[in-house]
């Protein structure tokens, strides 16, 4: 931590969860001061009475269930949503955030979850889009390239500015949306789940950037669901619930469980799950694959492995060593080079992606914003998806929307998506609840085998335990599941075999009971060890 002196302390201030009468905080000498904040959509209240402040020099996590109100809050200070009562200072002026060009105007920059790059262009020419350098009425894209690179250096934020967008990996991107609010002259900057695309080496690289941050006398409000990364990185906390603070505290004197308490308000375990041994049929064979990522290089390499029912086969590896291209290949977004997947027996090779559903395939995309959702349609018409030409949502080529309606509005309930109803637009959702959506949709298709990417990004500690739940009801149930994630602790709790993958190759397996961090960390940086020598039955 950085360890700003003279942190606010807070006990359950503002419109706490018991409803207390608190006076709000002290906001002299504060980069953010927010007071009586409320916003509504319709009947319902996403944030009550809210007050926060953010001591300049200091990194000020904020935390909550989805759906607790972060987002909301950090939109409105941003300008993007206007509050319905309650006032704004920044660095001690009182300020109405009319739209984001006030709030950049006076030093706030913000780094969406979901980022808005455009592939097509280069590091640089996006870090400066829509505020172009130009020299004689044309873009000076040397002296754009310059400031990128400069940036890029005094901060640690490795990037090439001349290279393409579209062929780097999540991580870069993040980079390159801290480039652009920087270069717009931010000194206070919120990021919005910044580590749920990143693996943990990347995570670590942007807690140092974060804290050179700091150390230049900039201020960072951190929104996070990881609450190990909050304990390391942040000097101050404050939690939210339902929609209201119930309290804010240097982190220094917080424990991980007390925080998991006051964010769900029970105890909350991630232990390896207690399991029945599985002997089922293979579902899933892949026998000596390969494939080619977009710039035609091997990105697959000779991969071999089995997933039988009732089996949970974990695939581990830093991010962009092959496991988005095998997801593809097995979902059928992308063609094998050389060997064979077979689903059930049948050559994934020969069908196409909605044929390879309809053989049993249930797929929970790495991506939710990109392959998961339709971000301007509703939840109901999002939980249809893939289904719509089956009964009893269709007959005749016409849709049942009671029926769509009422089995939409059950799933919302059954996976606690924060929502006013099915009918909602899934783009007005927090991403942990866009991803539960996709989940609700998958886990409840009755697919033989689920292939499940990333399947807790970017949800709350308390969903990440119902999604563990449900993962371990679907193996119980016979399901045979291939669960890809960054999140080694994830798959340690759930998987009965761990593959660790590394530049394209299976590098080793290692039995779930026996997973040792260090060991699966070696091999995901390519390090050979012999007793983890893969096997594919």
């Amino acid at each position: 931590m950085s360890n700003v002196p003279g942190s606010p302390t807070l006990h359950n201030a503002g419109n706490n969860a018991a409803g207390a009468n608190v006076a709000g905080p002290n906001v002299a000498g504060m980069a953010v001061a927010l007071t009586g904040i409320t916003k509504r959509f319709g009947a319902f209240v996403a944030n009550d009475g809210i007050d926060l402040a953010v001591r300049r020099g200091e990194i000020h996590a904020i935390i909550g269930e989805n759906g607790a109100g972060k987002t909301t809050l950090m939109n409105i200070l941003f300008g993007l949503l206007q509050p319905d009562e309650g006032s704004i200072r920044l660095n001690d002026e009182e300020t109405v955030v009319a739209d984001p060009a006030v709030a950049i105007k006076a030093g706030l920059g913000m780094v969406h979850q979901h980022f808005k790059l455009v592939p097509s262009l280069s590091v640089a020419d996006n870090v400066f889009l829509g505020m172009e350098i130009r020299r004689h009425g044309l873009i000076d894209h040397a002296a754009q390239i310059a400031r990128t690179r400069e940036l890029s250096e005094r901060f640690g934020l490795r990037v090439d500015p001349t290279e393409r967008v579209g062929l780097l990996s999540v991580g870069i991107e993040q980079r390159i949306e801290i480039l652009k609010v920087l270069v717009r002259g931010a000194r206070t900057i919120i990021l919005d789940e910044p580590t749920a695309v990143l693996t943990p080496q990347e995570s670590r690289e942007l807690f140092q950037t974060l804290r050179s941050f700091v150390a230049d006398g900039m201020t960072v409000i951190f929104i996070s669901h990881h609450l190990e990364e909050v304990m390391e990185v942040s000097d101050t906390v404050t939690v939210l619930r339902n929609g209201r603070r119930v309290a804010t505290r240097p982190t220094v004197e917080l424990s991980k469980d007390e925080l998991v308490r006051m964010m769900v308000g029970r105890e909350v375990s991630f232990d390896r799950r207690p399991r029945e041994p599985q002997h089922g049929e293979v579902v899933l064979e892949v026998k000596e694959l390969w494939a080619r990522d977009d710039r035609r290089l091997p990105a697959v390499r000779n991969v071999s492995f089995k997933v039988r029912s009732g089996e949970v086969v974990g695939i581990a590896g830093v991010a962009g060593n092959g496991q988005t291209e095998l997801a593809e290949v097995l979902s059928g977004l992308r063609p094998a080079s050389h060997g064979v997947a077979q689903l059930k027996g049948r050559n994934l090779a020969t069908l196409s992606p909605a044929e390879i559903r309809e053989a049993g395939l249930a797929h929970v995309p790495g991506d939710r914003m990109v392959r998961g959702v339709d971000r301007n349609a509703s939840i109901a018409a999002n939980m249809l998806m893939g289904r719509q030409h089956r009964a009893p949502w269709s007959s005749s080529g016409l849709l049942h929307w009671n029926a769509i309606g009422q089995n939409a509005s059950k799933l919302i309930r059954d996976f606690d998506i924060r929502a006013q109803g099915s009918g909602d637009a899934v783009k007005r959702l927090s991403g942990g609840n866009i991803q539960k959506v996709v989940l609700a949709r998958e886990f409840t298709n009755g697919a033989d085998f689920l292939l499940i990417d990333q399947p807790t990004r970017g949800v709350d500690i308390g969903a990440q335990e119902a999604i563990h739940g449900e993962i371990m009801r679907q193996r119980a149930a016979g399901r045979a599941i291939l669960l890809i994630s960054v999140q080694l602790d994830e798959l340690a709790a759930l998987a009965d075999r761990i593959l660790v993958m590394f530049n394209g190759r299976i590098m080793g397996e290692v039995a779930g009971d026996d997973a040792d961090e260090d060991r699966i960390g070696m091999m995901m940086a390519g390090v050979a060890v012999p007793e983890f020598a893969a096997e594919t039955a």
